[in-house]
């Protein structure tokens, strides 16, 4: 059977998963064990987007922009030109709001996010409004007038009295005309119309970037919101507890509780138990158990399938850190490290790096993981050889859609794979020569 097969779903009955079962259920439920299109299409694009829900955002851009990589994951390579068609070209299909931090969701899902909030010490509206109490008709008026504008833009309409930066203050140090058009997009007032080539946020008025259809429609209440924002996460889990489905948007758990509560009610939550799981745990309606999985991926540090590292460790074995965020001495795998999904396991991990000095994709680190969580992971654990030759192709892959002339080994890689790896990589170039 193909994991393209429709499968029946889990009845109550059998409400019960191994480790397995739930792993293959999380991979289905992300989309990452479907057939790759020959040619991605915008339909492509946000059928997997409305699938998975969102995309979070991250200006990290040492291999690709934190967004584009889970569209690879799951679409092969891809004309990055559609997303930015999608995000910056009326009628916009995707739209940038906070979510899971900075994320992209579809246009239709934008309504259920305009009452969720940043709570950052330095974006009291009051407080500024009292220090500068003209400041935020003005950016208001400069927009209306002259949008959409970068942050820079904007400041060089209200002019040096409202852009100098506070040194002395810790953290992002805003001047107060950025910390007032942050509050304004918190509010829901301006949203990014796009990105700029440089990925700044570009600003224009709520309602000029919102399609006609979607800007018509009564706005839901939080509750509704809160419900809906939770179906969406445990369609996109599959199989989760609390504590996964509140992290997707990040939400608070006690409003998750009651959304969950909800929507089992409803049948569309079935609770289930899952192999060496101590709490709670539920289960889409919906979300299908394949027999096998066929999946084969590069996990960007902000792909949603590894949002949660509890999770993530639960799931499949892996402790995972983003070494972007922690002290190079700290550093255990390297800087921009991504796992690697190969079946129903996550079987080993590469730092990763798009060298443009030197057209390539360079390999800084690799490293096999241990089969786990349990001992019945070994039984459907591929062999060495098996991991080295798939994550070979998959990084030529990668490599052709960055644009580089290939993948490189970096002569100082750590990892117990980064040798085997350089074998592999060499054969394979050499077997696409002939």
């Amino acid at each position: 059977m193909t994991s393209n097969e429709p499968l029946p779903a889990i009845h109550a009955d059998s409400a019960a998963l191994s480790l397995a079962q739930a792993r293959r259920v999380a991979i289905a439920a992300q989309g990452l064990n479907r057939d790759r299109p020959e040619t991605v299409t915008m339909r492509n694009i946000t059928d997997t987007i409305k699938r998975i829900g969102l995309l979070q955002i991250d200006s990290v851009n040492v291999l690709a922009r934190a967004h584009l990589l889970p569209l690879l994951a799951r679409l092969g390579p891809y004309d990055t030109a559609l997303m930015d068609r999608a995000t910056g070209r009326a009628p916009r299909r995707i739209m940038e709001t906070w979510a899971h931090e900075a994320t992209y969701v579809p246009t239709s899902r934008f309504p259920l996010l305009t009452w969720k909030r940043r709570r950052w010490s330095g974006m009291n509206p009051e407080t500024l409004e009292a220090e500068h109490p003209d400041l935020f008709a003005l950016v208001r008026q400069v927009v209306t007038d002259h949008g959409p504008l970068t942050s820079r833009e904007i400041g060089d309409h209200v002019g040096p009295r409202y852009t100098q930066r506070d040194d002395s203050k810790w953290g992002w140090s805003w001047s107060p005309a950025k910390i007032a058009l942050e509050i304004l997009f918190d509010a829901g007032e301006l949203t990014p119309a796009r990105r700029s080539r440089q990925f700044e946020r570009v600003y224009d008025l709520t309602e000029r970037v919102l399609p006609p259809a979607i800007r018509a429609q009564p706005p839901p209440s939080k509750d509704d919101s809160i419900v809906e924002l939770i179906r969406i996460a445990a369609r996109a889990h599959g199989v989760g507890t609390i504590r996964c489905f509140a992290d997707y948007f990040r939400l608070n758990q006690h409003d998750t509780r009651r959304a969950v509560e909800q929507l089992e009610a409803a049948g569309e939550l079935l609770p289930v138990s899952v192999t060496g799981w101590d709490r709670p745990t539920w289960m889409h309606a919906k979300a299908r158990v394949p027999r096998q999985t066929t999946a084969r991926a590069l996990l960007a540090p902000f792909d949603p399938l590894v949002f949660e590292r509890r999770r993530l460790l639960d799931l499949f074995g892996m402790h995972y850190r983003l070494g972007i965020y922690t002290p190079a001495h700290k550093r255990t795998h390297g800087y921009y490290v991504l796992p690697f999904l190969l079946g129903e396991h996550l079987v080993a991990r590469v730092d990763l790096k798009h060298d443009r000095h030197r057209d390539a994709l360079l390999v800084r680190s690799a490293f096999a993981e241990a089969p786990g969580p349990n001992e019945e992971a070994g039984a459907t654990w591929p062999d060495r050889n098996t991991v080295l030759h798939e994550l070979a192709s998959e990084l030529a892959t990668m490599a052709r859609w960055l644009g580089t002339s290939g993948v490189t080994v970096d002569e100082n890689a750590h990892g117990d794979l980064a040798a085997e790896l350089n074998a592999q990589i060499v054969a394979l170039n050499a077997e696409n020569i002939k």
